[in-house]
Protein backbone atom coordinates (compact mmCIF):
# COMPACT_ATOMS: atom_id res chain seq x y z
CA UNK A 1 0.00 0.00 0.00
CA UNK A 2 2.59 2.31 0.58
CA UNK A 3 4.95 1.63 -2.06
CA UNK A 4 1.70 2.59 -4.75
CA UNK A 5 1.03 5.62 -2.73
CA UNK A 6 4.58 6.70 -3.29
CA UNK A 7 4.17 5.62 -6.86
CA UNK A 8 0.98 7.78 -7.00
CA UNK A 9 2.87 10.99 -5.84
CA UNK A 10 5.38 10.77 -7.92
CA UNK A 11 2.69 10.05 -10.77
CA UNK A 12 1.18 13.43 -9.65
CA UNK A 13 4.71 15.19 -9.51
CA UNK A 14 5.44 14.13 -13.12
CA UNK A 15 1.98 15.16 -14.70
CA UNK A 16 2.73 18.70 -13.78
CA UNK A 17 5.79 19.25 -15.72
CA UNK A 18 4.37 16.77 -18.58
CA UNK A 19 3.90 18.75 -21.01
CA UNK A 20 6.26 21.44 -22.10
CA UNK A 21 4.64 25.61 -22.29
CA UNK A 22 3.25 25.95 -25.34
CA UNK A 23 5.02 27.97 -28.06
CA UNK A 24 3.94 31.05 -28.82
CA UNK A 25 5.09 32.84 -32.05
CA UNK A 26 3.67 35.95 -31.28
CA UNK A 27 6.44 37.05 -29.03
CA UNK A 28 5.04 37.10 -25.84
CA UNK A 29 7.68 36.78 -22.68
CA UNK A 30 6.47 34.99 -19.41
CA UNK A 31 6.64 37.48 -16.24
CA UNK A 32 8.82 36.61 -13.44
CA UNK A 33 6.64 35.42 -10.65
CA UNK A 34 6.97 37.40 -7.00
CA UNK A 35 5.36 36.59 -4.14
CA UNK A 36 4.66 39.38 -2.05
CA UNK A 37 3.66 39.73 1.12
CA UNK A 38 -0.01 39.10 2.08
CA UNK A 39 -2.06 41.66 2.26
CA UNK A 40 -3.69 41.49 6.07
CA UNK A 41 -0.12 40.91 6.81
CA UNK A 42 0.61 44.79 5.67
CA UNK A 43 -2.40 45.89 7.82
CA UNK A 44 -1.69 44.08 10.61
CA UNK A 45 2.13 45.17 10.92
CA UNK A 46 0.71 48.80 9.50
CA UNK A 47 -1.55 48.01 13.13
CA UNK A 48 1.60 47.52 15.41
CA UNK A 49 3.41 50.32 14.29
CA UNK A 50 0.88 53.24 14.62
CA UNK A 51 0.20 51.88 17.65
CA UNK A 52 3.26 52.58 18.84
CA UNK A 53 4.09 55.79 17.18
CA UNK A 54 0.72 57.21 18.13
CA UNK A 55 1.36 56.44 21.82
CA UNK A 56 4.77 57.72 21.73
CA UNK A 57 3.39 61.27 20.32
CA UNK A 58 1.35 61.04 23.28
CA UNK A 59 3.49 60.38 25.75
CA UNK A 60 6.06 63.26 24.33
CA UNK A 61 2.90 66.15 24.12
CA UNK A 62 2.03 65.12 27.82
CA UNK A 63 5.52 64.98 29.39
CA UNK A 64 7.35 67.51 26.88
CA UNK A 65 5.07 70.04 25.45
CA UNK A 66 2.32 69.85 28.16
CA UNK A 67 0.20 70.32 25.07
CA UNK A 68 -3.35 69.08 24.15
CA UNK A 69 -3.94 69.44 20.42
CA UNK A 70 -0.94 66.60 19.38
CA UNK A 71 -3.32 64.46 22.05
CA UNK A 72 -6.54 65.44 20.65
CA UNK A 73 -4.89 64.72 16.88
CA UNK A 74 -4.68 61.48 17.91
CA UNK A 75 -8.33 61.08 18.82
CA UNK A 76 -9.71 61.64 15.27
CA UNK A 77 -6.94 59.45 13.88
CA UNK A 78 -7.96 56.39 15.63
CA UNK A 79 -11.22 57.12 15.18
CA UNK A 80 -10.56 57.07 11.53
CA UNK A 81 -8.65 54.23 11.21
CA UNK A 82 -8.37 51.86 14.32
CA UNK A 83 -12.36 52.81 13.71
CA UNK A 84 -14.26 52.85 10.88
CA UNK A 85 -11.01 51.52 8.42
CA UNK A 86 -10.22 48.74 10.66
CA UNK A 87 -14.01 48.06 11.87
CA UNK A 88 -12.78 48.52 15.55
CA UNK A 89 -11.35 45.08 15.29
CA UNK A 90 -9.50 43.38 16.69
CA UNK A 91 -8.96 45.54 19.54
CA UNK A 92 -6.18 45.80 23.01
CA UNK A 93 -9.98 45.95 24.83
CA UNK A 94 -10.66 42.74 23.14
CA UNK A 95 -7.51 40.98 23.09
CA UNK A 96 -7.77 40.13 26.64
CA UNK A 97 -10.00 36.74 25.54
CA UNK A 98 -7.40 35.91 23.37
CA UNK A 99 -4.79 35.82 25.65
CA UNK A 100 -6.68 33.91 28.31
CA UNK A 101 -7.73 31.42 25.66
CA UNK A 102 -4.20 30.67 24.72
CA UNK A 103 -2.90 30.07 28.53
CA UNK A 104 -5.62 27.92 29.02
CA UNK A 105 -5.48 26.31 25.78
CA UNK A 106 -2.00 24.69 24.32
CA UNK A 107 -3.98 24.22 20.54
CA UNK A 108 -4.77 27.52 20.73
CA UNK A 109 -2.22 29.87 18.57
CA UNK A 110 -2.82 33.02 19.41
CA UNK A 111 -1.78 35.80 16.69
CA UNK A 112 1.75 37.71 17.01
CA UNK A 113 -0.58 41.40 16.55
CA UNK A 114 -2.97 40.34 18.88
CA UNK A 115 -0.23 39.38 21.65
CA UNK A 116 1.49 42.54 20.86
CA UNK A 117 -1.99 44.84 20.94
CA UNK A 118 -2.92 43.31 24.58
CA UNK A 119 0.76 43.70 25.56
CA UNK A 120 2.07 47.08 24.24
CA UNK A 121 -0.31 49.46 26.13
CA UNK A 122 0.49 47.41 29.43
CA UNK A 123 4.45 48.25 28.78
CA UNK A 124 3.61 52.23 28.35
CA UNK A 125 1.39 52.30 31.18
CA UNK A 126 4.30 50.82 32.95
CA UNK A 127 6.51 53.58 32.27
CA UNK A 128 4.56 56.85 31.57
CA UNK A 129 0.64 55.88 32.19
CA UNK A 130 -2.41 55.28 30.49
CA UNK A 131 -0.91 56.44 27.18
CA UNK A 132 -3.25 54.41 25.15
CA UNK A 133 -6.30 55.86 26.37
CA UNK A 134 -5.63 59.14 25.83
CA UNK A 135 -6.08 58.90 22.37
CA UNK A 136 -5.23 55.55 20.53
CA UNK A 137 -7.84 53.46 21.73
CA UNK A 138 -10.63 53.91 19.37
CA UNK A 139 -13.73 53.38 21.90
CA UNK A 140 -11.89 56.20 24.36
CA UNK A 141 -11.45 58.54 21.53
CA UNK A 142 -15.08 58.35 20.59
CA UNK A 143 -15.88 59.39 23.67
CA UNK A 144 -13.80 62.00 23.76
CA UNK A 145 -13.99 63.32 20.81
CA UNK A 146 -18.02 64.15 21.63
CA UNK A 147 -17.64 65.64 25.04
CA UNK A 148 -18.43 68.99 26.28
CA UNK A 149 -19.47 69.24 29.40
CA UNK A 150 -18.28 66.88 32.87
CA UNK A 151 -21.16 66.11 34.91
CA UNK A 152 -19.73 65.06 38.29
CA UNK A 153 -20.75 61.88 40.42
CA UNK A 154 -19.73 61.85 43.97
CA UNK A 155 -16.88 60.09 44.80
CA UNK A 156 -18.70 57.50 47.01
CA UNK A 157 -20.58 56.89 43.60
CA UNK A 158 -18.08 56.95 41.22
CA UNK A 159 -15.52 54.00 43.33
CA UNK A 160 -18.54 51.54 43.85
CA UNK A 161 -19.30 52.22 39.71
CA UNK A 162 -15.51 51.13 38.78
CA UNK A 163 -16.28 48.06 40.42
CA UNK A 164 -17.78 47.31 37.35
CA UNK A 165 -14.94 47.26 34.64
CA UNK A 166 -13.63 44.43 37.53
CA UNK A 167 -16.53 42.16 37.40
CA UNK A 168 -17.04 42.60 33.76
CA UNK A 169 -12.70 41.68 33.51
CA UNK A 170 -13.88 38.55 35.32
CA UNK A 171 -16.32 37.13 33.58
CA UNK A 172 -14.27 37.56 30.63
CA UNK A 173 -11.76 35.75 31.53
CA UNK A 174 -14.26 33.14 32.91
CA UNK A 175 -15.83 32.58 29.61
CA UNK A 176 -12.76 32.35 27.41
CA UNK A 177 -10.85 30.19 29.78
CA UNK A 178 -13.95 27.92 29.55
CA UNK A 179 -13.97 28.26 25.76
CA UNK A 180 -17.38 29.33 26.10
CA UNK A 181 -17.84 32.90 24.09
CA UNK A 182 -15.50 36.09 23.89
CA UNK A 183 -17.85 38.31 25.99
CA UNK A 184 -16.51 41.62 24.88
CA UNK A 185 -17.11 41.33 21.57
CA UNK A 186 -20.23 40.24 21.94
CA UNK A 187 -21.09 43.10 24.60
CA UNK A 188 -18.79 46.12 22.08
CA UNK A 189 -21.10 49.07 22.51
CA UNK A 190 -19.09 50.89 20.06
CA UNK A 191 -18.20 48.16 17.03
CA UNK A 192 -21.85 48.83 15.71
CA UNK A 193 -21.38 52.33 15.26
CA UNK A 194 -17.85 51.56 14.07
CA UNK A 195 -19.02 49.39 11.50
CA UNK A 196 -22.23 50.83 10.59
CA UNK A 197 -24.84 48.06 11.15
CA UNK A 198 -24.89 45.36 13.65
CA UNK A 199 -27.33 44.31 16.76
CA UNK A 200 -29.73 46.95 17.08
CA UNK A 201 -29.53 46.61 21.18
CA UNK A 202 -25.87 47.28 20.78
CA UNK A 203 -25.99 49.77 18.68
CA UNK A 204 -28.34 51.57 20.79
CA UNK A 205 -26.05 50.84 23.71
CA UNK A 206 -23.25 52.79 21.92
CA UNK A 207 -25.60 55.62 21.29
CA UNK A 208 -26.95 56.01 24.84
CA UNK A 209 -23.25 56.05 25.98
CA UNK A 210 -22.27 58.69 23.47
CA UNK A 211 -24.72 60.76 24.38
CA UNK A 212 -23.61 60.36 28.03
CA UNK A 213 -20.22 61.43 26.65
CA UNK A 214 -21.52 64.90 25.84
CA UNK A 215 -22.43 65.23 29.42
CA UNK A 216 -19.68 63.29 31.35
CA UNK A 217 -16.08 62.35 30.58
CA UNK A 218 -15.93 58.76 29.01
CA UNK A 219 -18.42 56.64 30.83
CA UNK A 220 -17.70 53.28 29.09
CA UNK A 221 -13.70 53.82 30.08
CA UNK A 222 -14.79 54.81 33.98
CA UNK A 223 -17.28 52.28 35.20
CA UNK A 224 -17.22 49.51 32.07
CA UNK A 225 -14.06 48.90 30.07
CA UNK A 226 -12.12 45.87 31.34
CA UNK A 227 -9.12 46.55 29.80
CA UNK A 228 -8.63 50.20 31.84
CA UNK A 229 -9.33 48.33 34.64
CA UNK A 230 -5.98 46.29 34.03
CA UNK A 231 -4.33 49.80 32.97
CA UNK A 232 -5.44 51.83 35.95
CA UNK A 233 -2.81 49.53 37.97
CA UNK A 234 -0.05 49.54 36.09
CA UNK A 235 -0.61 53.04 35.53
CA UNK A 236 -0.64 53.35 39.47
CA UNK A 237 3.24 52.35 39.34
CA UNK A 238 4.07 53.95 36.60
CA UNK A 239 8.21 54.80 35.96
CA UNK A 240 7.83 58.59 35.55
CA UNK A 241 5.05 60.61 36.79
CA UNK A 242 2.68 62.86 34.99
CA UNK A 243 2.81 66.58 36.23
CA UNK A 244 0.22 69.16 35.34
CA UNK A 245 2.58 71.65 35.33
CA UNK A 246 6.78 71.72 36.12
CA UNK A 247 6.42 75.65 37.47
CA UNK A 248 4.38 74.88 40.60
CA UNK A 249 0.82 74.22 41.86
CA UNK A 250 -0.59 77.88 42.49
CA UNK A 251 -3.96 75.56 43.70
CA UNK A 252 -6.29 77.83 41.03
CA UNK A 253 -8.16 75.07 40.43
CA UNK A 254 -8.62 74.91 37.18
CA UNK A 255 -7.06 71.42 35.77
CA UNK A 256 -10.14 69.60 38.52
CA UNK A 257 -12.77 71.08 37.01
CA UNK A 258 -11.29 70.74 33.46
CA UNK A 259 -10.60 67.25 33.92
CA UNK A 260 -13.76 64.97 32.58
CA UNK A 261 -12.66 61.95 34.61
CA UNK A 262 -12.48 63.53 37.95
CA UNK A 263 -8.49 62.13 38.26
CA UNK A 264 -7.49 65.36 39.83
CA UNK A 265 -7.58 65.01 43.59
CA UNK A 266 -7.62 68.72 45.22
CA UNK A 267 -5.42 69.80 48.35
CA UNK A 268 -6.58 68.23 51.41
CA UNK A 269 -5.28 68.16 55.29
CA UNK A 270 -6.49 65.81 57.71
CA UNK A 271 -8.71 67.75 60.61
CA UNK A 272 -7.52 65.06 62.99
CA UNK A 273 -4.00 63.48 63.03
CA UNK A 274 -4.27 59.58 63.28
CA UNK A 275 -2.75 57.98 66.17
CA UNK A 276 -0.25 55.46 65.77
CA UNK A 277 -2.81 53.16 67.66
CA UNK A 278 -5.94 53.69 65.19
CA UNK A 279 -3.83 53.50 62.08
CA UNK A 280 -2.16 49.71 63.51
CA UNK A 281 -6.01 48.92 64.17
CA UNK A 282 -6.77 49.93 60.42
CA UNK A 283 -4.10 47.42 58.98
CA UNK A 284 -5.14 44.53 61.19
CA UNK A 285 -8.72 45.37 60.34
CA UNK A 286 -8.00 45.38 56.52
CA UNK A 287 -6.31 42.13 56.98
CA UNK A 288 -8.59 40.23 57.69
CA UNK A 289 -11.43 41.94 56.08
CA UNK A 290 -9.10 41.66 52.17
CA UNK A 291 -9.09 37.50 52.67
CA UNK A 292 -12.64 37.15 53.97
CA UNK A 293 -13.85 39.40 51.13
CA UNK A 294 -11.86 37.28 48.78
CA UNK A 295 -13.09 34.05 49.80
CA UNK A 296 -16.33 35.21 49.92
CA UNK A 297 -16.69 36.24 46.24
CA UNK A 298 -15.01 32.79 45.86
CA UNK A 299 -18.38 30.90 47.63
CA UNK A 300 -20.82 33.27 46.12
CA UNK A 301 -19.65 32.82 42.18
CA UNK A 302 -18.16 29.87 42.70
CA UNK A 303 -22.06 28.12 44.05
CA UNK A 304 -23.36 29.56 40.41
CA UNK A 305 -21.04 27.57 38.40
CA UNK A 306 -23.57 25.37 37.13
CA UNK A 307 -26.02 27.88 36.37
CA UNK A 308 -22.99 30.24 34.57
CA UNK A 309 -21.73 26.96 32.56
CA UNK A 310 -24.98 27.29 30.17
CA UNK A 311 -23.29 29.73 28.46
CA UNK A 312 -21.26 27.16 27.10
CA UNK A 313 -22.97 25.51 23.98
CA UNK A 314 -22.66 21.73 24.84
CA UNK A 315 -23.72 22.11 28.40
CA UNK A 316 -26.67 24.11 27.05
CA UNK A 317 -27.29 21.16 24.34
CA UNK A 318 -27.06 18.39 26.98
CA UNK A 319 -29.33 20.34 29.22
CA UNK A 320 -31.76 20.46 25.59
CA UNK A 321 -31.49 17.11 25.77
CA UNK A 322 -32.51 16.25 29.33
CA UNK A 323 -35.40 18.51 29.07
CA UNK A 324 -36.16 16.76 25.78
CA UNK A 325 -35.96 13.14 27.39
CA UNK A 326 -38.24 14.37 30.55
CA UNK A 327 -40.99 15.97 28.07
CA UNK A 328 -41.11 13.76 24.31
CA UNK A 329 -44.33 15.53 23.66
CA UNK A 330 -41.48 18.83 23.34
CA UNK A 331 -41.31 20.02 20.26
CA UNK A 332 -37.00 19.65 19.68
CA UNK A 333 -35.13 22.46 18.92
CA UNK A 334 -32.86 22.79 15.78
CA UNK A 335 -30.14 21.81 17.57
CA UNK A 336 -31.56 19.18 19.16
CA UNK A 337 -32.71 17.64 15.85
CA UNK A 338 -29.37 18.11 14.23
CA UNK A 339 -27.44 16.29 17.74
CA UNK A 340 -29.62 13.12 16.80
CA UNK A 341 -29.58 13.37 12.75
CA UNK A 342 -25.76 13.24 13.05
CA UNK A 343 -25.78 10.40 15.60
CA UNK A 344 -24.89 12.08 18.68
CA UNK A 345 -24.49 9.96 21.67
CA UNK A 346 -25.75 11.45 24.67
CA UNK A 347 -23.28 9.78 27.16
CA UNK A 348 -20.31 10.95 25.15
CA UNK A 349 -21.91 14.26 25.71
CA UNK A 350 -22.58 14.00 29.65
CA UNK A 351 -18.98 13.16 29.73
CA UNK A 352 -17.43 16.58 27.97
CA UNK A 353 -20.27 18.25 29.91
CA UNK A 354 -18.96 16.88 32.84
CA UNK A 355 -15.00 18.26 32.01
CA UNK A 356 -16.77 21.66 31.30
CA UNK A 357 -18.37 22.06 34.56
CA UNK A 358 -14.92 21.24 36.25
CA UNK A 359 -13.48 24.26 34.96
CA UNK A 360 -16.57 26.81 35.38
CA UNK A 361 -16.01 24.94 39.21
CA UNK A 362 -12.37 26.56 38.89
CA UNK A 363 -12.84 29.45 36.92
CA UNK A 364 -16.12 30.89 38.54
CA UNK A 365 -14.54 30.69 41.76
CA UNK A 366 -11.31 32.73 40.78
CA UNK A 367 -13.52 35.29 39.18
CA UNK A 368 -15.38 35.37 42.40
CA UNK A 369 -12.27 35.98 44.24
CA UNK A 370 -11.04 38.70 41.93
CA UNK A 371 -14.25 40.76 42.29
CA UNK A 372 -13.96 40.20 46.20
CA UNK A 373 -10.59 41.29 46.22
CA UNK A 374 -11.62 44.46 44.32
CA UNK A 375 -14.27 45.25 46.15
CA UNK A 376 -11.95 45.06 49.68
CA UNK A 377 -9.16 47.50 47.96
CA UNK A 378 -11.89 49.97 47.02
CA UNK A 379 -13.03 49.80 50.63
CA UNK A 380 -9.56 50.24 51.68
CA UNK A 381 -9.45 53.21 49.25
CA UNK A 382 -12.79 54.98 50.17
CA UNK A 383 -10.97 54.31 54.15
CA UNK A 384 -7.48 56.84 53.53
CA UNK A 385 -7.34 60.26 53.56
CA UNK A 386 -3.58 61.32 52.44
CA UNK A 387 -3.00 65.02 53.26
CA UNK A 388 -1.94 66.72 50.08
CA UNK A 389 -0.66 70.65 49.63
CA UNK A 390 -1.68 70.96 46.02
CA UNK A 391 -3.44 69.85 43.08
CA UNK A 392 -2.02 66.17 42.47
CA UNK A 393 -3.55 63.79 39.18
CA UNK A 394 -4.70 60.44 40.26
CA UNK A 395 -2.26 58.21 38.22
CA UNK A 396 -4.64 55.14 38.22
CA UNK A 397 -8.14 57.26 36.84
CA UNK A 398 -5.76 59.93 34.53
CA UNK A 399 -6.70 58.93 30.48
CA UNK A 400 -3.74 61.44 29.71
CA UNK A 401 -6.31 63.69 27.27
CA UNK A 402 -3.96 66.87 28.24
CA UNK A 403 -7.24 69.18 28.70
CA UNK A 404 -6.12 70.06 32.40
CA UNK A 405 -2.56 71.32 30.68
CA UNK A 406 -4.57 74.16 28.61
CA UNK A 407 -6.45 75.54 31.52
CA UNK A 408 -3.55 75.76 33.73
CA UNK A 409 -2.07 79.58 33.75
CA UNK A 410 1.28 78.00 34.90
CA UNK A 411 1.73 76.25 31.13
CA UNK A 412 0.73 79.75 29.31
CA UNK A 413 3.99 81.44 27.44
CA UNK A 414 5.76 83.66 29.93
CA UNK A 415 5.62 87.29 29.20
CA UNK A 416 8.89 88.73 29.25
CA UNK A 417 8.57 92.48 29.99
CA UNK A 418 11.44 94.77 28.42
Amino acid sequence: MTILMGLSSCLAIMAVARFPKPDFTSGYEYPDISHGIPFELFWNVLDIVLLVAMMTLVVWAAYKKRSRAVIYTMSVVSVLYFGFFRSGCVCSVGSIQNVVTAMVNPDYHLPWNVLLLFLLPIIFAILFGRAFCAGVCPLGALQELVNIKNFRLARSVSVTLSIIPWVYLAFTILYAATRSQFLICRLDPFVGIFRLGGDVGMISFGIVLLVLSVFMGRPFCQFLCPYGALLSVFSSLSWKKLEITDRGCINCALCSKSCPVDAIRAPQQSKTKETRHKGVHRIILFSFLLPALTLAGAVLVGSQSEALSLAHKDVWLYEQLLQQQAHPDMEESLEVETFHALGGNIEELKAKVDNIREDYQLYASLAGALIGLVIGFKLLKLSLKRSRHTYEISLARCTMCGKCFNYCPQNLPKVHQS
